[in-house]
């Protein structure tokens, strides 16, 4: 999911907003060598940003052998999906909620794919339901073809279980073909016939005599918005209709009008397929931006934190390079890939050498709106042992759960990590996903009254669903660590434009953009590109950058090494 499988989704800032005494970077525990400096001032490809997308870029190109450089701005790798440590609590910052980690082949989460080319893995807990808090009433949500069928009975009732059996028995034949493509074996340019098109054919036309023709018709809908798959069964329940929307919400900042079918139909194939479960990081999201910050190392990939770009070089209409902060220059041999969103990496560029239709083009594009945040730090005696690790609260449907302050969504991470808080407490996040408009906070001062009470009143509706979920032993009052993060948070500490949590680009309406720009040897990775919003979404992006980098010949080898 966006915020949540990553998701993704998803991002608070660097806590150094909060507790800068306090942080301890995950990877430096981990004993990654994190470099303060850029070393040599040159490289193959520089990488503007360390989140997902560019670490994953820079480790596959690191493989590939090029000379890679990642200019991170902060001290802590990972942008929003950074861990960050305060008296003991190892927080995440953004992705809390994460599944494919552990499959292989075709089917594995594109990231698990880069892992995978990187020799590296992430120790994971598995399960297979999370606490759900709607106006019907509350229950364990759980995963797998029949569970939630007794859920719907209960809080639905009959009419909804026969129209979620109907949408799954049309949904998950489609998922083959969802998935007989991977990621990872896409690239911009021609060779795409040879590593995607010739490579994949065979079990792509499989998949589609495996449907049949009804199956393979709905198949043509796979680059459609959700909704019309829903419309055309003639599902009218609203428990399902507003649970779809809830679903696809989470994974593509989006409601089911808005959300590429291919995207939900892979989530539901994740979900809702026998034998599925659930993953999350023993040691925190951290642990995935550790495992790829050393893939990348292992393969002579350098690290450079607290270098913040200001420009990006442009030389006889070529990206040649970077300027930083402190006025030194680096050069990029071959190519510089942004990992920023697509406004703040226009914001890098020289005006006078971005055409101006594509500037209008990226002024244009929606954004999602920002978030609020809510980390904890609590002792656990008096709360329950079976507590579990994620809950969503949805406080009133009828507003629409992208409203504001409509939904929470809850991870309690150290219910698994037990290394994540000190004996005998608990770590909690809570947020609101991508609904916290950013227009009520644009051009307070962060020192005054007025914000220090807009923060008070804006993170209400997360300590209340926190006391529902935790229950009457819990009591905000007594927690260790209060942390509250506001949009202001994120565009100060993420450097995300107006704290978003990305484009709001609509299937059916239009497309995530590519990743080549109008200027040469620039390229963009991330939520701004093609795939979009979520974990896998932009592991995938970074994959085909690099993939687009090198030739048709090593990105077959890559394929054949990764077993797909």
């Amino acid at each position: 999911m966006a915020f949540l499988y990553e998701s993704p989704s998803p991002f608070l800032c660097r806590v150094k907003l909060f507790a800068s005494n306090f942080q301890i970077p995950a990877a430096r525990q981990a004993g990654i060598g994190l470099e303060a400096s850029i070393g040599k001032a040159e490289a193959d490809v520089i990488v503007i940003g360390s989140g997902i997308g560019g670490l994953c870029c820079a480790g596959l190109l690191a493989r590939y052998k090029q000379d890679v450089l990642v200019l991170e701005s902060h001290d802590l790798p990972g942008g929003a999906a950074h861990s960050f440590d305060v008296k003991g609590f190892k927080f995440d910052s953004g992705p809390s909620l994460f599944s494919g980690f552990q499959s292989r082949g075709l089917q594995a989460n594109p990231l698990a794919q880069v892992l995978d080319a990187l020799g590296e893995s992430v120790e994971c807990a598995s399960y297979d339901s999370w606490m759900v808090y709607v106006p019907e009433g509350e229950f364990l949500s759980r995963i797998g073809p029949t569970e939630f069928l007794k859920d719907l009975e209960k809080h639905a009732g009959l009419d909804a279980v026969h129209e979620w059996k109907k949408l799954l028995d049309a949904v998950l034949p489609l998922s083959a073909a969802a998935m007989a493509l991977p990621p990872i074996s896409i690239r911009g340019d021609l060779g795409i016939l040879s590593t995607a098109a010739a490579r994949y054919a065979p079990s792509l036309f499989k998949s589609f005599i495996q449907m049949g023709p009804q199956g393979a018709l709905g198949a043509t809908k796979l680059l459609r918005p959700f909704s019309e798959i829903v419309d055309s069964l003639e599902l009218k329940d609203p428990f399902v209709r507003n649970w779809v929307d809830l679903l696809c919400f989470l994974l593509a900042g989006v409601k089911s009008d808005g959300t590429l079918s291919a995207e939900i139909v892979y989530m539901f194939a994740e979900w809702y397929k026998p034998g599925c479960s659930l993953e999350y990081p023993l040691h925190g999201s951290g642990a995935v931006v550790d495992a790829l910050v050393r893939g990348m190392q292992k393969f002579g990939g350098r690290l450079a934190l607290s270098s913040h770009v200001e420009e990006i070089v442009v030389e006889n209409g070529r990206a040649t390079g970077v300027r930083l902060m402190n006025g030194q220059f680096v050069r990029a041999k071959s190519a510089v890939v942004s990992n920023a969103s697509m406004w703040d990496t226009l914001s890098l560029l020289p005006r006078d050498v971005v055409p101006n239709s594509y500037q209008d083009r990226i002024k244009a594009t929606p954004q999602c709106e920002s978030f609020m945040h809510l980390h904890l730090g609590f002792d656990a005696k008096n709360i329950p042992d079976d507590l579990g690790i994620h809950h969503i609260v949805v406080n009133d449907w009828k507003r629409g759960v992208d409203a504001d302050q409509n939904v929470v969504l809850i991870s309690v991470p150290s219910v698994f990590g037990k290394d994540l808080a000190p004996e005998g407490k608990h770590v909690l996040h809570a947020y609101t996903p991508g609904t916290e408009p950013f227009g009520i906070w644009e051009g307070l001062d962060r020192r005054s009254a007025e914000y220090k009470n807009l923060k008070t009143e804006r993170s209400e509706v997360m300590w209340k669903a926190v006391e529902r979920a935790l229950g009457p032993g819990f009591r905000r009052e007594d927690c260790e660590v209060k942390l509250v993060g506001t949009p202001l948070t994120h565009k100060r500490f993420l450097r995300r434009n107006r704290g978003t949590y990305g484009p709001a680009i609509k299937a059916g309406e239009a497309t995530f953009p590519g990743h080549s720009t109008p200027i040469p040897q620039l390229f963009c990775c991330g939520d701004s590109t093609f795939p979009g919003i979520g974990v896998p979404a932009v592991a995938a992006s970074g994959a085909i950058v690099a993939n687009s980098l090198v030739s048709v010949s090593q990105h077959n080898d890559l394929l054949d090494a990764v077993g797909i």
